[in-house]
């Protein structure tokens, strides 16, 4: 009885509107254009950027930013923020450090750690990411707190206790081996590692995720009308509590990576990374108000940010005019794709 409640007014949300394709096929088609004229914009105006090698490195070097817009999609879609994931990165990635330093092996604070094996380590350091996502979950499910408050707070919280442990600096020294294989690791004649392979699975799970499962029909009715869903007998608190704490694993998991990339544990990576994953998913079509959007769109939302970074950084700009141009381009984009939207209704 349940779900035929739930399908119908779902379904309504991902039918063929007004032609072929579904409001979403059809936002993200329109994404697709607006990827294709900026990249053809950035050929003409930086040399070389059409080579197969820098088209690759669009995708393989922005692999965190797309992991995490992963989460972040599926959040928005229900209508809440998690601005919380560039903080848990941090923390994640100073705790893997942390747990498995050598334990009081100097008189250097930096270069203790409790000496745990890194599986072990990781795996903790992962339990505690998604334990700020079971809080962000407590208080925005249970409490009814506006999440952009709640995760904008266990965002400085994650990231001041990653600054606690580091001391304001950072952990690298007295690791094992075994910490640097899961950064380093790729494909054999390849800038591929397992960070972008580790990426393109999660996509390809998180795209079957939203297109086969009873579980994201349901996530989209409860952006589409939260008081709805409940009265269809979804139980809205445990789907949000899912959600967030699947967003907290993949920021951990983007932790460990980096970490294991860099070799070491920094109280200050993954600075604005949260603005730049909600940037990338309102990009790809997904509504701020929730009941809209997709995975695939939030990819490619993600690939024009890239092409906008990497050909300013290209063009030589300063730092504050690649904000400015981002900024400029993320702004057009989006009125653009609304825009369309209006006119397909219409």
């Amino acid at each position: 009885m349940e779900t035929k409640q739930v399908e119908k007014p779902v379904q309504l949300q991902t039918s063929l509107l007004g032609g072929k394709l579904s409001d979403e096929s059809f936002i993200t088609l329109f994404m697709v254009g607006v990827l294709l004229l900026v990249f053809a914009i950035a050929c003409l105006v930086v040399p070389n950027f059409y080579k197969p090698q820098n088209i690759l490195n669009l995708i393989t070097n922005n692999w965190f930013v797309i992991i995490l817009g992963i989460g972040v999609t599926f959040v928005l879609i229900t209508g809440n923020f998690d601005m919380s994931v560039g903080g848990n990165i941090a923390l994640t990635g100073v705790l893997s450090v942390y747990f498995c330093q050598g334990f009081n092996v100097s008189q250097n604070a930096l270069a203790n750690g409790l000496g745990l094996p890194y599986v072990v380590a990781v795996g903790l350091a992962l339990l505690c990411a998604m334990g700020v996502g079971a809080v962000n979950a407590f208080f925005i499910a249970k409490l009814k707190v506006p999440s952009i408050i709640v995760t904008l707070g266990t965002m400085m919280l994650a990231r001041g206790a990653a600054q606690v442990i580091t001391q304001g600096a950072q952990r690298n020294t007295s690791l094992p081996d075994a910490f640097g294989f899961l950064g380093s690791w790729g494909i054999p004649g390849t800038s591929i590692r397992i960070s972008v392979l580790v990426m393109i699975a999660l996509i390809i799970i998180a795209f079957v995720f939203e297109k086969k499962t009873v579980f994201a029909r349901r996530i989209y009715l409860i952006g589409a009308n939260p008081e709805a869903a409940r009265l269809s007998g979804i139980n809205v608190s445990k789907y949000l509590t899912v959600l967030y704490i699947i967003s907290a694993l993949l920021a951990g998991i983007t932790g460990i990576l980096l970490a294991s990339e860099f070799k070491a544990g920094v109280s200050s990576r993954a600075m604005g990374y949260e603005f730049d994953a909600l940037v990338i998913a309102l990009l790809g079509g997904v509504s701020i108000a929730g009941g809209f959007g997709s995975v695939l769109g939030m990819f490619v939302g993600a690939i024009i940010l890239s092409v906008v970074t990497s050909a300013a950084t290209g063009m030589l700009l300063s730092p504050d005019w690649q904000f400015i141009l981002k900024a400029v381009v993320t702004f057009i984009a989006i009125v653009s794709q609304r825009f369309a939207l209006e006119r397909r209704k219409g």
